[in-house]
């Protein structure tokens, strides 16, 4: 018999991607695949119902997962009106680093299991980090913006307005996960002193790369500082007025995790003071960024429309992720990303 999956991506993960990596998956396992594109990122991600981050309507994956025992997504919903409306689905697998679109406690009552793609992004996300901090520690937003005027300034050869190299310099990291290690070992190499803050890494991962401090103490000592931590209620806020007064005159600060870490009306005074030489951040408070927003005008800024995550590879590795996880089901063994794996035993 066949297993009716519902490929429901979008302009990033495009259906066809998913339909092809589920049915690698699956090999000679009958599939009858059906495709649904939502609009993000043409049209931004917002809450449905009650679980946030998703795109799409309940309306409209009802209506799609009408006799499907299989869902792969990237930001379609998973809500308990979802849930109560499409009793043949089994299996739900979105290809985010984590299931913020699904309501997991409704989908284990109805013995949905909901698998994830953790580190999904990790390299693209470390790559475009990079990008950011080497281009706020060579004032290349400011320069561009002066060129693209048709402005040649040649007073930012001044020593006071010259950039900082990453060899020699000493580099914080906030966060040593999949993101943060990939980052470090590339300034390592580069020549950079590396410390970490994070309370949960383990000694052995940072041996010959970075070396673990109190956040007081990373920011007293970096001159460049990214953030890569989670957002929880210890880490929200994290980084505000205090946190960068602590950091030397003249630093850079970058931001490709989440917003909510970090004080943005800070960091703005800082730049504006000179206490920040430079800034480069991909993630706002408020997405997308309003039209009269002080980072638009902050000196030393480069900014990005929170991309960091978003590479053809990453769209192929997401993909591949999921459908390794819909093979193993149909074959009957465990799931590896499973954020609810009671709900095997509920159905």
């Amino acid at each position: 018999m066949s297993t009716t999956v519902l490929a429901a991506g979008n302009h990033f993960i495009r259906p066809n991607l998913f339909t092809e990596a589920v049915r690698a998956a699956a090999g000679d396992l009958p599939l009858d695949v059906r495709e649904l594109r939502f609009p993000w990122p043409h049209t931004p991600f917002g809450p449905v119902a009650e679980v946030i981050e998703a795109s799409g309507s309940e309306d409209e994956m009802i209506e799609a997962l009408q006799g499907v025992q299989i869902c792969v997504t990237e930001h379609g919903p998973l809500t308990e009106r979802i849930l109560a409306n499409c009793p043949d689905l089994k299996l739900f697998c979105t290809s985010r680093g984590g299931p913020v679109n699904a309501n997991l406690e409704a989908a284990t009552r109805h013995g949905v299991a909901v698998c994830y793609a953790p580190g999904r992004n990790a390299t693209a996300t470390a790559e475009h980090t990079l990008t950011l901090l080497l281009a706020a520690a060579r004032g290349v937003g400011d320069t561009h913006t002066d060129l693209r005027k048709g402005t040649w300034r040649g007073d930012y050869y001044d020593y006071d307005n010259c950039g900082i190299e990453i060899d020699g310099a000493t580099v914080g990291l906030i966060g040593y996960g999949a993101i943060g290690s990939r980052v470090a070992k590339v300034l390592r190499v580069m020549g950079a002193e590396v410390l970490v803050h994070d309370p949960y890494v383990r000694p052995e991962a940072l041996a010959g790369i970075a070396e673990q401090v109190s956040l007081d103490a990373l920011l007293r000592r970096s001159r460049m500082v990214s953030l890569h931590a989670r957002v929880t209620d210890e880490t929200k806020g994290m980084i505000g007025c205090d946190q960068i007064a602590a950091m030397p005159r003249g630093s850079i600060l970058v931001n490709c995790a989440r917003g909510a870490l970090l004080d943005y009306e800070a960091a703005c005074d800082a730049l504006e003071s000179g206490h920040l030489a430079g800034a480069g951040f991909d993630v706002f408070p408020e997405e997308p960024l309003p039209a009269d927003s002080r980072l638009l005008t902050a000196p030393g800024v480069v900014l990005t429309p929170h991309i960091a995550g978003g590479s053809q590879q990453v769209a192929h590795k997401a993909a591949d992720i999921v459908a390794a996880e819909v093979g193993r089901y149909l074959r009957g063994e465990p799931l590896v990303h499973c954020a609810n794996p009671e709900a095997l035993k509920a159905s």
